[in-house]
């Protein structure tokens, strides 16, 4: 991945959903200009969601999603629409295709009051109107206002600008933009970024946390040093002897507890994992979190997330060294438990804590989504990076750089 790569975590999610044979898949065709997803006359095609990353004018980077039908039946039909409502969780616009030749029913209904309750953006489109009275077609849904009806026609091509214009205008206001670390440091100034490459660094690149605060560092007007942990003392013995002391350090989170020690108490300390909780939205959350470490106790379940799968290895941090930290440091009788990727329980409650990973990989929306459903069931919520600065102690020096 290029530093000009737009990363899946920072694309518009827009989200088909409707019934089955309401014509989703070949909206979906139409609107991407390419066949995304399989069309054919047969109910339930498709069987699960099918996502394309794409650039799509005039909105820029998007993620489209094409979903199972949400009238699937059966018990495979059931895992299909469970797999679609976790698809609400992550969706910034939702389109539901209906058939223009049919009232809309219950099911649809349904989908439009989720759309509601989980405050997501929707327009709904009245697909086959090749199918119907034409004159309904002028005119309909042209300002995509929120909640508003589009005749279409996916197999004549109807609409389908209009379609694009109307998703472009319900697109979520970003309001004051976030920074990963822009915000927090000055044009000039030299910003010391600790990068750890061994077994688990992704051979031939860095993770995208690291690329991120790079990109965030030199759009600063900011000048962004790289070593690894086992270079950094040199390097700060060769800057402070040459009266060009670092403003800050933004260390990876394993290696919080020996760059800690080696960097004076007079240079800013923080990690790429807080400062991705604040670009994500619950850094406060995930302090508040990490400083219920110490109340677990034995037999208590904690629930180690991972945004993204990829292969363990040895020492792999949310499966081996996230829990030995734990019970050294609580000295408690602790299970733990995993999961990773798309995959989040839907029951909570069970557990005593949360610790999930940066969520680099993960839109803001779902982040926040899972958050919520922890504090809804009472469950405390932190990351990795926040944790780990608690268990190391050094949770107040690495949190100063962004309260103050």
């Amino acid at each position: 991945m290029s530093l000009n790569d737009t990363p899946s975590g920072e694309r518009l999610r827009i989200s088909f959903f409707g019934k089955r044979n309401a014509g989703k898949s070949s909206l979906v065709n139409a609107v991407t200009n390419q066949q995304l997803a399989v069309v054919s006359d047969t109910k339930g095609t498709t069987t699960d969601p099918v996502t394309k990353a794409m650039e799509l004018l005039p909105l820029g980077p998007v993620l489209i999603t094409d979903t199972p039908g949400y009238d699937d039946s059966g018990e495979l039909g059931e895992l299909r629409v469970k797999k679609t409502k976790q698809i609400l969780n992550k969706t910034d616009i939702a389109v539901l295709v209906t058939d223009a030749s049919l009232e809309i029913d219950e099911s649809e209904l349904e989908l439009i009051e989720l759309f509601k309750a989980k405050g997501i953006p929707y327009i709904v489109v009245r697909n086959k109107a090749d199918l119907v009275d034409v004159s309904v077609i002028e005119g309909s849904g042209k300002h995509g206002s929120k909640g508003s009806t589009l005749y279409t026609s996916a197999t004549e091509k109807t609409n389908i600008e209009e379609l694009k214009k109307a998703i472009g205008f319900l697109r979520p206001d970003d309001g004051e933009m976030v920074r990963l670390v822009g915000d927090i440091i000055s044009p000039e100034q030299r910003i010391v970024l600790v990068i750890p490459i061994d077994e688990s660094a992704p051979k031939g690149r860095l993770i995208l946390p690291q690329q991120q605060a790079i990109r965030d560092i030199l759009e600063s007007g900011a000048y962004a040093i790289t070593t690894r942990e086992t270079e950094l003392p040199q390097l700060l013995k060769q800057m402070i002897d040459g009266g060009i002391k670092p403003d800050l350090v933004i260390t990876d989170s394993q290696a919080f507890e020996k760059v800690s020690k080696d960097v004076p108490e007079d240079i800013k300390l923080t990690s790429f994992s807080i400062l991705m909780a604040r670009y994500k939205g619950f850094l406060d959350t995930a302090v508040k979190g990490a400083r219920t470490i110490d109340e677990l106790k034995d037999g208590d379940k904690v629930l180690i997330s991972e945004g993204c799968t990829h292969h363990r290895q040895c020492g792999d941090i949310g499966t081996v060294k996230l829990p030995n930290w734990l019970r050294k440091r609580t000295g408690r009788d602790i299970v733990i438990e995993t999961s990773s990727g798309t995959e989040f329980p839907e029951n909570l409650e069970e557990y005593s804590l949360i610790i999930h990973c940066g969520g680099c990989m993960l839109s803001q929306r779902e982040m926040t989504y899972r958050m919520k459903c922890a504090i809804d069931a009472g469950v405390p919520f932190t990351n990795y990076g926040t944790a780990i600065a608690y268990m190391k102690g050094i949770l107040e020096r690495s949190i100063k750089p962004i309260y103050g």
